[in-house]
């Protein structure tokens, strides 16, 4: 784990495109006594671009940017840490993060563990060489192949799940990797048949491939994205801190200035279903 950067967010950095952040003070009153004057440590998986991702000792991304922009109406200080993502949620639940900002899909599984505030969605897909024969219509076409996923995500239980739909000895080989990054590089070299990650990052690898990835079927099981925080009564106090502040956001345009920046925009979630532990599987 390596720290990426220190702020305390202000209206310069935290807004994008013609709008930007300002302090509001009736959300800052939701901030828990606990967290308040502190630097709240925030645990983001930098391997994840457009999301989160790392331009030299800099995190970017537009997960990076909703931080600060909720930071900054909050008059919150916040340090980021680039963590691995399966570590991210075990980090919270020990006290070392308060924070869990990193394409967390929402489940019920995971609410068990942390709080969730719900502000974006995504489904999941799929991408291969370009020269593959590879055809994705649903999870039966995974029966066979070897699948490239990052340790942690939804993905890989997904695919392992799989499995269960394939008959005969064409089961489906899960590859496991610390971060995307790498599962990336197992499609590149042939040693997996196709990636499997949230859709807008599949569609963002292929754009970025010049011409080597190619993207397979439609985006399936698309779910609420949620900004993770301690399942204690401070943590819970802090997340619907959270929830305020990014109500806030899409009301001054922030929010959608920041996710049209980073390409995303496709994945805002109106004010309404901006809720806490709003997934129902």
């Amino acid at each position: 784990m390596s720290v990426a950067t220190m702020v305390l967010a202000s209206a310069a950095t935290a807004g994008a495109s013609g709008a930007s952040a300002t302090y509001n003070a009736a959300n800052a009153k939701l901030v828990p006594a606990l967290y308040k004057g502190k630097t709240l440590a925030v645990a983001t998986d930098a391997t994840y671009a457009p999301d989160e991702s790392m331009n030299g000792s800099t995190m970017v991304g537009f997960d990076v940017d909703l931080m600060k922009a909720i930071a900054t109406t909050l008059g919150l200080k916040i340090q980021e840490n680039n963590v691995t993502f399966d570590n991210i949620i075990a980090g919270i639940k020990s006290g070392k993060y308060v924070i869990g900002n990193s394409s967390f899909t929402d489940n019920l599984a995971r609410q068990k563990q942390v709080n969730f505030v719900d502000y974006f969605q995504a489904g999941e897909g799929v991408y291969a060489a370009k020269n593959s024969m590879v055809t994705f219509k649903g999870f039966k076409s995974f029966c066979g192949l070897k699948v490239a996923v990052e340790t942690g995500t939804v993905e890989q239980t997904d695919a392992q799940n799989a499995s269960k739909l394939c008959k005969g000895a064409k089961k489906v080989t899960v590859l496991e990797f610390p971060t995307q990054t790498e599962a990336n590089v197992a499609v590149s070299s042939g040693h997996a048949n196709v990636g499997f990650l949230d859709s807008q990052i599949a569609g963002y690898v292929v754009s970025q491939s010049k011409g080597k990835f190619k993207l397979v079927g439609s985006a399936v099981n698309v779910a609420p994205y949620g900004i993770a925080t301690p399942k204690t009564t401070a943590g819970a106090q802090l997340a619907l801190a959270i929830q305020a502040a990014l109500k806030t956001l899409v009301m001054n345009g922030t929010y959608k200035a920041i996710l049209t920046k980073w390409g995303v925009a496709a994945g805002a979630l109106p004010i309404g279903k901006i809720v806490l532990n709003g997934a129902t599987s």
